[in-house]
């Protein structure tokens, strides 16, 4: 059953006022997802107070199914709703640690986690045993139109938005370029962050790269990516330091075509980009773009000294890094350096969970086929839902605010590990 085809059926049994489209019911609630990013699949309306709710699956990629945005329109006051998100693709969940969808609405447009007492994660008898994650929501008022999604949403068209501001900014240390269209023939953006040449009192030491969004359902990786960002263009001393001594080249969303349509892992065609790296071609043409930036930073000077491709994580708490293990004990040392320095800059970030591998399922991401490189080269993984107190074992839910402030830290790792060694930095 689609979610026009419940709707038309709830209108049939819908009971009060007139209030939706066409003289609906009021109380006879409305689905859709006919928005950016959105996700929704079919709707099944069990009773007036009860609805099964499941994910559409990636485009062209029936495997994987966790990001969800919708809207529901008419509502009655006070109408207290049971939903069941039926065919998660991942049993191990955030769910389970009091993880909650997140909504806004359009008297109060400030995305907010729900209370986590209103969530249930548990396997459903009447569901086949499966896992299904269900939430209770109260509408307030009815005039409302609510937004329901996995995790705060950051669009394509909220990225171009940002962009752009920063544009007319006309910063002299700032330069925005389009390296390449995708599939859908959306903007691949490049930032470049350093100041111009000849106004610095040293030579530049380092390329930094730093790619986000290649997985289009991990949204905090975007608004960790835009408080870097934000601190590396701000006054703060260390980040005018910072960019005297290095050139910054991110590339703040990898997959614009996946964010568009509301994927959770694949592009347009299906497919996991962080899987193509070793050989990405015609079909990831993002890829293509930015392995050719790569291999020139790699070639010239300042050479390439980090690559970090940011994420999110369904199942963990607090942030942390996936990093290469290397046979050479002295480089296996130095890998440790940046994410030991994050682990001092942020109160959110483990290195306790940091990880060094070398798995083998992993060869076509970033971090793995790039290893081959002099450059460190890690996966930055940000919980979907929280941070875990390492004193106190508190459980803190991450804010928009929050995984903005994980970019802010990360810029202030980056100018402690780049300082001269005379004033305790890295290099």
């Amino acid at each position: 059953m689609t979610h026009r085809q419940c709707r038309a059926m709830s209108s049939a049994r819908g009971k009060g006022g007139k209030g939706g489209k066409g003289g609906t019911p009021r109380g006879t609630l409305e689905f859709d997802a006919n928005f950016e990013s959105g996700n929704l699949g079919d709707v099944t309306r069990l009773n007036e107070a009860e609805f099964d709710l499941s994910i559409r699956p990636d485009t062209n990629n029936p495997k994987y199914r966790l990001w969800f945005y919708f809207r529901i329109r008419n509502a009655k006051a006070g109408q207290r709703v049971l939903f069941n998100v039926t065919n998660l693709c991942k049993t191990r969940s955030l769910y389970r640690e009091g993880m909650a969808p997140c909504v806004r609405t359009t008297a109060q447009p400030k995305w907010e986690r729900m209370p986590s007492k209103s969530v249930f994660y548990y396997r459903s008898p009447a569901h086949g045993h499966s896992y299904i994650m269900s939430f209770v929501y109260v509408f307030e008022q009815a005039a409302s139109e609510y937004f329901f999604a996995y995790c705060f949403p950051y669009t394509y068209t909220d990225l171009q938005r940002y962009l752009y501001r920063l544009e007319r900014r006309a910063l002299p240390f700032v330069q925005r370029e389009e390296i390449a269209r995708t599939l859908q023939h959306r903007r691949l953006d490049l930032l470049t962050i350093t100041t111009p040449d000849g106004e610095t009192s040293g030579p530049k030491v380092a390329t930094v790269f730093i790619t986000a969004r290649v997985h289009p359902g991990e949204t905090p990786a975007s608004f960790a990516c835009q408080g870097l960002i934000d601190w590396l263009i701000s006054d703060d001393p260390a980040a005018v330091k910072l960019r005297d001594r290095t050139v910054f080249k991110i590339v703040p969303m990898l997959n614009p075509d996946g964010v568009f349509l509301g994927n959770y892992r694949c592009s347009f065609v299906g497919v996991d980009l962080n899987r193509q790296w070793q050989a990405p071609g015609p079909l990831a043409p993002e890829l293509v773009a930015v392995k050719a930036l790569l291999h020139e930073a790699a070639q010239t000077e300042p050479q390439l000294s980090v690559f970090i491709d940011i994420h999110s994580h369904s199942a963990n708490l607090s942030s942390f890094m996936y990093c290469n293990s290397h046979d050479d004990t002295d480089r296996l040392e130095a890998e440790t350096v940046l994410p030991s320095l994050m682990d001092v800059r942020s109160p959110s970030f483990s290195f306790a969970s940091s990880k060094f591998c070398r798995d083998p399922q992993k060869a076509g991401s970033g971090r793995r086929a790039l290893s081959s490189t002099e450059a460190h080269c890690y996966t930055y993984e940000i919980s979907n839902y929280a941070a875990l107190n390492a004193g106190t074992g508190a459980i803190v839910p991450f804010d928009i605010e929050g995984y903005t402030d994980l970019g802010r830290c990360m810029g202030q790792a980056f100018a402690d590990y780049f300082t001269p060694s005379e004033r305790g930095g890295h290099k």
